[in-house]
């Protein structure tokens, strides 16, 4: 009986996602088997056509806007219905994986070919999408040609942005040639859905191949720095010393502490540490470090926001060292739409698939796309729930059984006409 219903489900070409995949792998691949592939360069150009030339392959038309962000549409039988839309973001961290973002776009791409292959029709249009500097590496605002189009920051802004070279977004994406005519925003989206290797290890660690995804994290970035005096490290008694990196790493584990006590989804991180003067036999003076905290719903957020200023404006009094902290970036928790959640569960029990809940804790495009349309996203395992680096894996397997998911979710929405 199970047979003939595997054999009656529609399926998309896990081979040829998988071979897209390996192809683009190649522009900007590393020796240890991951890509770098930094937004805006020669190499994300190199990507940029290649995934143009498929979607003209496949017969879609090309539409790109003032930021770079690419469309490719398969039209629908009522061409007055806003499209629903599957991408991601091709560019990579400086050392990336295979799969990160790359994924989301070719399982959308596989999506349309099979679609071609089946000569199967949509009410609604079907595009794939392809986002500017979704990883935030060269250039910053991470997920730039999302945000530009969803109106988190300006156009104008985004063109500023400078990467170390003092080079700028615009001048980049006019080198490149993708500085399209749409102004960002002036594309209607019916729904989004975004397919992504979960970039965590929790599906892999419960066996599951489909994470239903209700909801990503929201992330509150801020720069801390603490000053104190450099000094001889050998003269300077204990009790005399105004050690910026001691006082640093009371406000680092407070970081810690906080997020474990805000659990389940409650994180903390410090990834970034610049010490001055950084000699072995000096007191520190001076400590800048980064702070990472997320969590699921604004109120728990909010709360960790506020100790950790509280904690920071108590440590400067005990101390009387100078402290300061700046929030310099905010993405509020994303809740995802029932219905684009809802079509990814009812895809999974369509195709039979083992399946968990998984918030995500990672920032994703769809989180703008949000703003604007229904959303959902689709989350496979990754090997180890590894990602932002060359060993980032995943099984073809699963990549495959997410596309599929991918398949009837989109089918659902843009309701298939037989």
């Amino acid at each position: 009986m199970n047979a003939v219903v595997e054999k009656q489900v529609l399926k998309i070409n896990g081979e040829r996602l998988w071979n897209s995949l390996m192809e683009l792998a190649r522009i900007g691949a590393t020796p240890k088997g991951g890509v770098k592939r930094l937004a805006l360069t020669d190499l994300d150009k190199q990507g940029r056509d290649l995934v143009v030339s498929w979607g003209k392959e496949a017969g879609l038309s090309i539409t790109v806007d003032k930021i770079g962000n690419v469309f490719m549409r398969r039209e629908g039988t009522n061409p007055a219905l806003p499209p629903i839309v599957s991408g991601s973001h091709i560019d990579t961290q400086p050392t990336g994986g295979k799969f990160d973002g790359n994924y989301g776009v070719l399982s959308a791409l596989e999506v349309v070919r099979t679609l071609n292959d089946q000569g199967i029709r949509t009410e609604a249009p079907i595009e794939v999408a392809f986002w500017t500097n979704e990883e935030g590496s060269r250039f910053v605002p991470v997920m730039m040609g999302s945000g530009v189009f969803c109106g988190a920051f300006s156009l104008e802004h985004a063109y500023a942005a400078k990467d170390t070279e003092g080079k700028t977004v615009h001048e980049e994406l006019e080198r490149i040639g993708y500085v399209g005519p749409q102004t960002p925003g002036d594309h209607p989206i019916g729904a989004y859905f975004e397919a992504h290797i979960e970039q965590g290890p929790v599906l892999e660690d419960a066996g599951k191949v489909i994470g239903v995804v209700p909801a990503v994290l929201g992330l509150s970035w801020y720069d801390c720095v603490v000053t104190g005096m450099e000094a001889h490290a050998g003269p300077t008694p204990m009790h005399l010393r105004r050690d910026a990196l001691q006082v640093a790493t009371r406000i680092m584990q407070e970081v810690v502490a906080i997020a474990y006590s805000y659990q389940p989804y409650g994180r903390g991180t410090v990834g970034m540490v610049q010490v001055h003067p950084n000699s072995r036999n000096v007191i520190p003076g001076q400590v800048k470090f980064s702070i990472d905290l997320r969590n699921v719903n604004d109120e728990l957020l909010d709360r960790m926001h506020a100790e950790i200023l509280a904690f920071v404006e108590r440590t400067a009094r005990e101390t009387g060292l100078g402290v300061t902290i700046e929030r310099v970036s905010y993405i509020p928790p994303c809740p995802f739409h029932p219905d684009c959640v809802d079509a990814v569960r009812r895809a999974t029990e369509v195709l039979g698939y083992s399946t968990m809940d998984v918030v995500s804790g990672a920032g994703h495009d769809a989180i703008y796309a949000a703003r604007l349309a229904p959303a959902g996203m689709i989350f496979v395992p990754c090997k180890d729930g590894i990602s932002h680096n060359e060993i980032e894996d995943a099984q073809p397997d699963h990549l495959t059984a997410g596309c599929n998911v991918l398949l009837h979710a989109m089918l659902e929405r843009a309701k298939r006409v037989d």
